[in-house]
C-alpha cells in the first residue's frame, strides 16, 4: 500500500500547500505575460494597419476599429477638433449606418465629451451617465456606461479624440485598457500626420496641374468666358467645391455681374449685384481673401445660392481690378488659399488677355475701315463730283429742255449718292464700339415683324460720338414707344424713323402715313415721353404729318447736347 502514495519530497501538509499557491502564482504570471505579449502583438499589427494606406479618412476609420479591437469596446468613436475647438468630424465604429441615421446630428464637443478638448488627458469612468457634465443621450442612441477617452495629438497639437464605450466581458476599462489606447493614439498621430502630408501633396499636385493647363490656355487664343468658365470648373474640381462664381466687378456704376456659374445653382449669368450691399467688397477692392461665413447671405441674390462658407479671392492684375472669385462649401489648408489666390490672379491675367486681344482685332477693323473710308473718299467721291460737274457743264449745250431735265436730275441723284458715301465715311471713322447705330437698326429690325414692313431710318451726324451715355437709354426708350403706338393705332404702310445730331441738339423723328394718333393714346404712354424729354431741358410734340403727306403722324422728340 505504501508503494502506492506519490512521494512527499520530505515536505509537510503546509509546505505543500504554499508551493501550490506558488505554482499558481507562476501560472498566473506566465499567462499575464502571454496575455501582455499577445496584446502587445495585437497592437503592433493595430500600428501596421492603420499605416498601410495614406488615404486619410480610411486611416481615421482603421484607428477606431483597432482601438476597439484593443480595449475590447464595443463602441468606438474619433472626433477631429476643428479651430473653434468643437468636433468637425465624427467617425464611427460599432453601430450600422441606419442606427447612426436614427441618431441625427453628430455632437459637437459638449459635455463629457468637450473634457477632453478642454484638457487633452485620457479619461475613464465605470459609468458616463452618472459624470456630472452628462448630457444624457439622444432618442435611438443605444445605451452607454463605461466610458475610456484618449486624445490623438500630432506633434504637440490635438487632431481629436478617441471616444470608447461599453468594455466588453468587464464592468469598466483597466488601466491597461488605457495605455495601450494611448500608445495606439501616439502611434496614429505620426499615421494621421502621413496621411495629412500625402492628401497635401496630392491636392497641391492637383493645383499645379490646373494651373499648368490653364497656362496653356492662356497662351493660345483667349474668349473671355470660355477661359473663366475653365478655371471656375478646375477650381470646383481641385477644391472639391459644391459652387464657383466669377463675379466682374464695375466701380464707377458700383455693381457685381456674374459672369460664370460652375455648381449646383438657379442663379443666372449676367446677375448684377450691388457691390456696396454685398460682403464681397473688401476682395474686389484689393483687401484680399474674405471669408465669408455663409455665401446665401452675403449678398441679395436673385436665384438660388448655397448656403454654406465660401472664400472669396480678388481678380486683380498690377493695379486693376477686375472682380472676385468666389469658391463655396470647400474645406481648405493653407496651401489651398495660395493655389486660389493663383488661381484668381490667372482669371485675371485671362481678363487682362481677352481684352488686349480685342484691341488687337478692333485696331485692325479699324485700320481696314479708314482705308476703306480713305479710297472712298480720295476716289469714288472725286469721280463722282467730277461726273456731276460734266454733266452740269453739258446743259447749256442741251437743246431740249427734257434733257436738261434729265440732266439736272442725274446731278441730283448723284449730290444725293455723294451725300450717301460720306455718310458711310463718317461711319467707317467711327469706334466700333459703343455703337447706338447697332442699337437702333436692331430697334427697327424688331418692329418690323409686328408692322409687316420695315421702317426707314435716317441717320446724320456724329450719332455714336456725340450722344452721351445717359441719354442713350431714353433716345431708345422714346423710339421704342413711338414704334409700338404706330404697331397699336396708326394702321400705316410707311414708317420713316430719322435721329439726327446738329448744332448741339439731338432730335428723334418718326413719320407715319396711318390714320392719325388717337386722343387716348397720347393721354397714356405719351405722356412719358414729353417726361424724358423734359429730364433733358427738351421739347417733344405729335402733330399731324406734314405736306405733302395726305395723312400720318409727325412725332418729334428733341433735347440739347
Amino acid at each position: 500500500m505504501a508503494a502506492d502514495l506519490p512521494p512527499s519530497l520530505g515536505l509537510g501538509p503546509l509546505s505543500r500547500v504554499r508551493l501550490d499557491e506558488l505554482l499558481q502564482e507562476m501560472l498566473d504570471r506566465v499567462g499575464d505575460v502571454v496575455a501582455s505579449r499577445e496584446r502587445l502583438r495585437a497592437l503592433l499589427d493595430a500600428v501596421v494597419g492603420i499605416s498601410t494606406d495614406l488615404d486619410l479618412n480610411s486611416t481615421l476609420q482603421r484607428i477606431v476599429e483597432a482601438a476597439c479591437e484593443l480595449a475590447g469596446a464595443r463602441y468606438g468613436a474619433l472626433g477631429v477638433v476643428g479651430p473653434d475647438r468643437r468636433l468637425t468630424d465624427f467617425i464611427t465604429h460599432g453601430m450600422t449606418t441606419a442606427q447612426a441615421a436614427h441618431i441625427g446630428d453628430l455632437p459637437h464637443g459638449r459635455g463629457v465629451l468637450g473634457l477632453l478638448i478642454e484638457d487633452p488627458r485620457p479619461v475613464r469612468m465605470p459609468d458616463i451617465t452618472e459624470h456630472p457634465r452628462s448630457y444624457g443621450f439622444p432618442a435611438h442612441h443605444p445605451p452607454m456606461h463605461s466610458f475610456l477617452g484618449v486624445p490623438l495629438r500630432i506633434r504637440d497639437q490635438v487632431f481629436g479624440n478617441l471616444y470608447l464605450a461599453e468594455k466588453q466581458g468587464a464592468a469598466e476599462f483597466t488601466v491597461d485598457d488605457e495605455e495601450v489606447v494611448a500608445a495606439l493614439a501616439a502611434a496614429a498621430g505620426v499615421a494621421i500626420e502621413n496621411a495629412r502630408l500625402y492628401a497635401v501633396s496630392h491636392r497641391r499636385e492637383q493645383w499645379l496641374a490646373a494651373a499648368a493647363e490653364i497656362t496653356s490656355v492662356l497662351l493660345s487664343e483667349v474668349r473671355r468666358t470660355d477661359a473663366l468658365s475653365l478655371i471656375a470648373r478646375r477650381a470646383r474640381e481641385v477644391a472639391d467645391a459644391a459652387l464657383v462664381l466669377v463675379l466682374l466687378y464695375d466701380a464707377d456704376a458700383d455693381r457685381l455681374t456674374v459672369e460664370v456659374i460652375d455648381g449646383d445653382s438657379t442663379l443666372a449669368a449676367g446677375s448684377v449685384l450691388v457691390a456696396s450691399e454685398t460682403a464681397f467688397l473688401p476682395a474686389v477692392t484689393g483687401g484680399g481673401t474674405v471669408n465669408v461665413e455663409s455665401l446665401a447671405k452675403a449678398a441679395a441674390w436673385p436665384g438660388d445660392v448655397s448656403g454654406g462658407p465660401a472664400m472669396v479671392a480678388p481678380l486683380g492684375s498690377a493695379e486693376t481690378l477686375h472682380g472676385a472669385l468666389v469658391v463655396a462649401n470647400a474645406t481648405f489648408a493653407d496651401d489651398d488659399l495660395t493655389m486660389l489666390a493663383t488661381f484668381a490672379g490667372q482669371a485675371a491675367l485671362a481678363l487682362e488677355r481677352a481684352r488686349a486681344q480685342e484691341e488687337r482685332e478692333m485696331l485692325v477693323v479699324l485700320e481696314d475701315r479708314e482705308r476703306i473710308a480713305r479710297d472712298l473718299h480720295d476716289v469714288v467721291i472725286q469721280r463722282l463730283f467730277a461726273t456731276g460737274l460734266q454733266l452740269q457743264t453739258a446743259i447749256p449745250l442741251a437743246g431740249r429742255p427734257e434733257a436738261s431735265q434729265r440732266i439736272n436730275a442725274a446731278v441730283d441723284d448723284l449730290d444725293s449718292t455723294i451725300r450717301d458715301i460720306r455718310r458711310a465715311i463718317f461711319e467707317l471713322r467711327m469706334p466700333v464700339l459703343p455703337a447706338l447705330r447697332a442699337d437702333l437698326g436692331e430697334m427697327i429690325d424688331a418692329a418690323a415683324e409686328p408692322l409687316g414692313f420695315r421702317p426707314r431710318l435716317d441717320l446724320y451726324g456724329p450719332v455714336d460720338s456725340a450722344v452721351p451715355d445717359a441719354v442713350r437709354p431714353d433716345l431708345l426708350a422714346v423710339l421704342r414707344e413711338a414704334l409700338s403706338n404706330v404697331v397699336k393705332h396708326a394702321r400705316a404702310s410707311v414708317v420713316e424713323v430719322g435721329v439726327r445730331v446738329a448744332s448741339g441738339h439731338l432730335t428723334l423723328t418718326v413719320l407715319d402715313n396711318g390714320v392719325g394718333c388717337p386722343p387716348a393714346a397720347a393721354r397714356s404712354g405719351l405722356v412719358n415721353l414729353a417726361d424724358r424729354a423734359a429730364s433733358h431741358q427738351g421739347t417733344f410734340s405729335i402733330a399731324p404729318a406734314p405736306a405733302p403727306h395726305p395723312s400720318g403722324t409727325l412725332l418729334s422728340w428733341t433735347i440739347p447736347l
